[in-house]
């Protein structure tokens, strides 16, 4: 080795010694972030092992020596609401965070209606215009599946402003610009979101295997897996033919069909556990006031198992986030007309949704109204207003109803039932002027479309095709009317009175 390129070498292991010893941050932590008020807020990343850090912002320190492999973290004291301060994250180096403020951080996370662009949603093209607010702030985490828990992401905190929030979550602004408005914080918004994925992605590895319920998820994905290389074979075949179709179609101006499905396999966004890992792991233990969640459509064929699995992933954050039981929100999910009125996976799923408020610190909001058709509701105002009235009334105390009429009980008066209905919000109401959407049965289980009229508190229920009734339901069906509301403005969520078992009962 010549004398030159001994010394390019020396410069180069100088270069990536030191690069190595650098205090560096996890993508969540940087420019522009929203620290959440008045709770610990834990800071972290890696250094040098044995290089002692200090954390410094808003008049406050904290200090603690990396450990032997590399990694360290602090959690400064709660801060009130303010800002924007400097961060300082020095040891050998020093990293400065500029335009942090302090307020309250919400995770947003689900399937395609929370990753649902804002300017796809309704009246998109003049939402995103009037999207400037600089407390709003937005983190995007990236998009990628992990067979093991990741310690960070890709991604970076920006103010809200059109460029910004055109692609982000329109439930999720929607949802903040109402607490904004109403709190008068900054607002910081996680969006952790991926179309078309199923619970059990974004379920921690332990509490599926640890559940006989939850065995069969893990079996038919490792068939998948086995049976992925000719799957996949067949499916280029079939997206082949079908490109060569749509040619043809498309020339003779008829309607092209979907195109075929895409197996699954190894990196698969419906892995179980792969969302987890790779998108709810790596901001794991940002301080956060909560979660919204939008999800559903992808578990509807095993409703009865999302009565286990939903509740057992919202523990599963609550224990990894060492937050205590921290709120979670939650929209139960909204009709899509495609699937036949008789079908009743979508209600069963909804059902298991509402089963979930058992949990404490929950709160749904009910989107079975904002139905256009569509498995994407365009509505996304009326669904992040909701989720943000639950917020304000659950977590932050505001007196407001935040909840559409919810069944209580029901009593069997000769040939009609009456139901009692809590969150009146000082009456019921029949939009639209008549009350729809209400069956009834005997005890042959044979459902008829019901007569149904409001009383104060309670609605009564009959149909002269039901002598002796045993049991009502309402709006349940998969893209249902509704017509009960409060006086609030708020639709009731689907029910049932009856327990009898349904098409996803034993599917799991």
């Amino acid at each position: 080795m010549n004398t030159a390129t001994a010394m390019i070498a020396c410069l180069v292991a100088i270069s990536a010694s030191a690069a190595l010893s650098d205090i560096k941050l996890p993508a969540i932590i940087g420019d522009n972030m929203v620290l959440q008020q008045q709770m610990a807020v834990p800071i972290w990343g890696t250094a040098e092992p044995g290089e002692r850090i200090t954390v410094s912002t808003a008049g406050q320190s904290a200090s603690t020596t990396a450990s032997e492999d590399g990694r360290w973290g602090v959690k400064l004291k709660p801060m009130p609401a303010g800002g924007p301060f400097e961060m300082t994250i020095s040891g050998k180096n020093t990293i400065t965070l500029k335009n942090v403020m302090v307020g309250e951080v919400w995770v947003c996370s689900g399937q395609s209606n929370m990753q649902w662009a804002l300017k796809d949603a309704a009246n998109g093209k003049e939402e995103v215009a009037n999207a400037a607010n600089p407390n709003i702030r937005l983190f995007s985490v990236k998009l990628q599946v992990s067979d093991t828990p990741l310690q960070d992401t890709e991604g970076s905190w920006g103010e809200c402003a059109p460029a910004l929030a055109e692609n982000f979550s329109a439930t999720a602004y929607f949802f903040g610009r109402e607490l904004q408005q109403k709190l008068g914080v900054a607002i910081g918004l996680i969006n952790s979101s991926w179309g078309g994925t199923p619970c059990e992605a974004w379920t921690p590895r332990d509490v599926l295997a640890g559940d006989p319920e939850f065995t069969p998820i893990l079996e038919r994905w490792e068939k998948a897996l086995r049976d992925y290389p000719v799957a996949q074979k067949e499916y280029e075949k079939a997206l082949a033919q079908w490109r060569e179709d749509e040619k043809k179609l498309k020339a003779e101006g008829r309607p092209v069909p979907w195109p075929p499905w895409p197996p699954c396999g190894p990196g698969h966004s419906s892995t179980p556990s792969g969302l987890y890992n790779a998108m709810i792991s790596p901001i794991i233990p940002y301080g956060i006031r909560g979660a919204i969640w939008y999800q559903g459509e992808g578990n509807a064929d095993r409703a009865y198992q999302y009565r286990k699995l939903f509740p057992a992933m919202i523990k599963s954050w609550r224990r990894d986030w060492k937050q205590g039981d921290f709120p979670f929100l939650f929209v139960q999910i909204a009709g899509w007309g495609i699937i036949p009125a008789d079908r009743t996976e979508w209600p069963e799923l909804r059902e298991a949704q509402s089963m979930t408020l058992r949990l404490k610190n929950t709160g749904m909001a009910v989107a079975v109204d904002t139905n256009d058709g569509d498995i994407h509701p365009r509505n996304k105002q009326d669904i992040g207003k909701r989720l943000a009235l639950n917020a304000q009334a659950l977590v932050y105390g505001h007196k407001i109803e935040y909840s559409g009429p919810v069944y209580k009980s029901m009593a069997v008066e000769v040939d009609s039932i009456r139901l009692l209905f809590g969150h009146t919000a000082g009456g019921l109401v029949a939009k639209g002027g008549r009350l729809k959407g209400f069956t009834i049965a005997g005890e042959d289980r044979k459902f008829a479309t019901a007569n149904a009229r409001i009383e104060g508190r309670s609605v009564v229920v009959s149909s002269p095709e039901v002598k002796k009734p045993v049991a009502v339901r309402y709006a349940w069906t998969t893209n249902p009317e509704c017509t009960l509301y409060n006086q609030a403005g708020l639709p009731a969520s689907p029910f049932r009175t009856d327990d009898w078992p349904g098409a996803t009962s034993g599917k799991r």
